[in-house]
């Protein structure tokens, strides 16, 4: 058995991430957060803007996120994505936000998405092909 490793996406603060205290707002990690995401699922095959079929969407339901130690202005990090639930209509995926020179971990948090249908505007059960994207990647 093989254990795969975790999808790593490598980024830095941009003053445009950051408040007045030059430390990142907290609304920013989301961006991060977001950016990860798309490019975690893009290496899966499954670009958000290329998902198929048309009817479907894949909205956040819930996020949060813990701030653990302090993100600065041109910190260079890396975020790691897993998922730590997959559902029949929904996935959870799990993010550590950490410290490019020290490995430090300085936030953590969760994006819960929602396969929904668009003509019913009611969970989707996940197509087959996304949750066995999805499935090697748990944690």
């Amino acid at each position: 058995m093989s254990i795969r490793a975790p999808f790593a996406w490598r980024s830095r603060i941009r003053f445009v991430d950051t408040d007045a205290s030059c430390r990142i707002h907290y609304s920013a990690l989301f961006r991060h957060l977001e950016t990860a995401e798309d490019e975690f699922m893009r290496s899966l095959g499954f670009a958000y803007s290329e998902r198929a079929p048309a009817h479907l969407s894949y909205p956040r339901v819930h996020v949060e996120a813990d701030y653990l130690a302090a993100l600065r202005y041109d910190d260079p990090i890396y975020i790691t994505v897993g998922v730590s639930k997959l559902g029949t209509t929904s996935y959870t995926l799990e993010f550590n936000v950490y410290l490019e020179e020290t490995s430090e971990v300085a936030a953590s948090g969760i994006i819960t998405v929602v396969c929904m249908s668009t003509k019913t505007q009611k969970a989707h059960a996940l197509p087959e092909d996304l949750r066995e994207a999805l499935s090697p990647h748990r944690t």
